[in-house]
């Protein structure tokens, strides 16, 4: 075999992200313009890969949404890059819909170090992610494992003792043929193939973990009632870029002008669900407040009238409260 035929030879190794991507096979002659170029036409293609598994990420929302109104949990488990995508997901739930810290937790394999450095044997140690599950995963909680490989010992091993332990489960992977795939409720494949990188998950599986976790976070809150319309109508002003956001989100909702809407904001403590219903409806603040809680903002903020005016073992936990079997 020729040197030329032999940089084009493409095997499969085990599953399609350690396949070499044709396209690339001479990345290291290309100018650094047609490096990028390569890259971004194989990004290109991940929107598309994920449109193929929208059912199931839907199937999945539901879960959640059914597991979280239960008083139940989601967990992410994942090593590497996946935990990572999983960690900063949960982070900015409460910031974006002031969500209970103790809808959504993180788990990493590794531990803290591993969001900051790679600890790449911690994935190795499926007993690891079964010990984290029975420690913190209870009946009637939904475990998602991401893992790009979908074969991830740690993710594997935590799926398994969820599922012994009666949480539902999902598997978030970009292997197709995975065999784990018939041991969850419900299977998601994103099929990526081939890294432009050979074995790069870094690159297009994660940018669809990353879509499928926006799509499937995002729904969860809308489906909770942390959305009207389009508008996050759930956030809590901590900064000036969030307290101006405020405004705008009030006026955009009600057709109140800005001095309206600040004046409602400074009557409700600054409590934007609060004062949205106040305007909307004329109630005083203190009656709003009381019809401020699902489901009844949302029966009068969805009416016609208002439409024409919205502790740590082997992983790193994120926003697991305080408790005996957690941090």
């Amino acid at each position: 075999m020729t040197a030329e035929a032999d940089r084009r030879a493409v095997v499969r190794v085990g599953s399609p992200t350690e396949s070499r991507n044709p396209d690339s096979v001479d990345l290291d002659l290309m100018s650094t313009r047609d490096v990028v170029r390569v890259i971004n036409d194989a990004d290109r293609t991940v929107p598309t890969a994920v449109a193929a598994v929208l059912d199931e990420i839907a199937a999945t929302v539901d879960l959640a949404v059914a597991a979280i109104r239960s008083g139940c949990r989601v967990h992410y488990f994942g090593a590497g890059t996946s935990g990572r995508l999983g960690v900063l997901d949960v982070a900015e739930l409460p910031p974006t819909f002031n969500s209970p810290e103790d809808w959504f937790c993180a788990h990493l394999a590794g531990g803290q170090n591993a969001v900051f450095r790679p600890v790449e044997d911690a994935e190795d140690k499926e007993e690891g992610g079964a010990r984290e599950a029975v420690e913190c995963v209870r009946p009637g909680d939904l475990v998602l494992g991401l893992a790009a490989s979908g074969r991830t010992p740690y993710v594997l091993g935590a799926l398994r003792a969820a599922r012994a332990a009666g949480a539902g489960t999902v598997l978030v992977t970009a292997d197709p043929d995975a065999a784990a795939a018939t041991g969850v409720d419900v299977f998601i494949a994103v099929d990526t193939g081939p890294e432009v990188v050979t074995g790069s998950t870094r690159m297009k599986a994660a940018t669809a973990q990353k879509l499928v976790l926006n799509a499937f976070s995002t729904a969860v809150m809308v489906r909770l009632g942390r959305v009207y319309s389009n508008l996050m109508i759930d956030i809590v002003a901590t900064n000036a870029k969030l307290r101006g956001r405020m405004i705008s989100i009030l006026e955009e909702a009600t057709g109140y002008g800005e001095e309206a809407c600040r004046q409602a904001l400074a009557a409700t403590d600054g409590d934007l669900k609060v004062a949205l219903v106040a305007l909307v409806s004329g109630a005083s603040v203190a009656d709003a407040r009381g019809r401020s809680g699902p489901p009844t903002v949302w029966s009068a903020a969805h009416s016609p009238c208002f439409r024409g005016i919205p502790g740590i073992v082997d992983s790193v936990r994120v926003s697991c409260p305080a408790g005996p079997d957690r941090l």
